[in-house]
């Protein structure tokens, strides 16, 4: 069975902008109770607005509140550009974008950050089961930098922004920017994120051999003596999104502001969270213009 969403897919499900204006109607006010006269399911497009209406006169503005909102750029370019986001493992950037949407720079890399934004929509589902934790730094290669910033006390990592990442096996991640490596950053993650009757799997970093202290069961793997897998211990899983966001990064974006970091590791996490829904992933991030935008960390 051929479950591909393909760009031929795309076009016949959303020719215009009227059938993505519907789409996004279909998901906030599918079943509608009108507040004003209390008739059920009774909505009808206003001509030349981006509102539908009740009988009675009541509207509803399916726009108001998601990314969407107050933008000048056609509905349908912004449905593309979530179509092209989630076509591919390693992102794409604002630059490309720009080309295929044929908007400015500027248009194109707001739209982009808007969808990052729609990429971190918060369901409230907590990882369980197996889980493996790990950090990971994000910057230039030591040999690029200058000279003052190379072979620091921290390795090399002295300048170099930090990301935490949470991956649930066979589920979802939750990655996280976060000021540094230390108990104070990486703990109150792992308890807003993770279930409390979830085991947790970690290299041997310090921090992890505390996790005890807040009620979770662990046990971790010891890399700097070659060990990489013992049983069920081991970090692969964080580990391979590790290779795909470094990747993204140095092969697509080419840079990333500190500033703007999470929202890359939103894109990075939600990315592989939907990754067996293949076709499925342009109507999973659709359906999160209803959802809150998350707060990790």
């Amino acid at each position: 069975m051929d479950d591909r969403f393909t760009i031929a897919d795309f076009r016949k499900r959303f020719p215009d902008d009227a059938a993505c204006l519907e789409e996004i109607r279909q998901i906030r006010f599918r079943d509608f109770t009108c507040p004003k006269c209390g008739r059920e399911n009774e909505l009808s497009r206003v001509k030349g607005r981006t509102s539908y209406a009740c009988n009675c006169g009541y509207q509803v503005y399916p726009l108001a509140g998601t990314v969407f909102e107050k933008s000048t750029t056609s509905l349908w370019l912004w449905f593309y550009a979530m179509y092209l986001m989630v076509q591919t493992r390693a992102g794409i950037s604002a630059k490309q974008l720009e080309r295929e949407l044929g908007v400015t720079y500027k248009t194109a890399w707001r739209i982009a950050k808007q969808i990052r934004t729609l990429m971190s929509a918060e369901d409230g589902e907590m990882l369980s089961g197996e889980v493996e934790v790990d950090e990971t730094f994000v910057g230039g290669a030591d040999q690029n930098r200058h000279p003052d910033k190379k072979h620091s006390n921290r390795g090399g990592h002295q300048d170099k922004a930090v990301v935490f990442g949470m991956v649930s096996r066979g589920g979802k991640a939750k990655l996280v920017h976060v000021p540094h490596t230390g108990t104070e950053a990486l703990t109150p993650p792992i308890v807003l994120n993770v279930a409390p009757d979830a085991t947790i799997y970690h290299d041997e970093h310090g921090v992890y051999s505390k996790l005890h202290k807040v009620g979770f069961t662990h046990d971790g793997i010891k890399h700097q003596r070659k060990q990489y897998v013992s049983g069920s211990v081991h970090t692969q899983n964080i580990e391979n999104i590790w290779s795909h966001l470094k990747r993204g990064i140095t092969g697509v974006y080419r840079h990333v502001s500190p500033k703007y970091l999470q929202l890359y590791a939103n894109e990075y996490g939600w990315r592989y969270s939907h990754r067996t829904l293949q076709g499925g992933m342009f109507d999973a991030l659709v359906s999160q213009v209803s959802l809150p935008v998350a707060k990790r960390g």
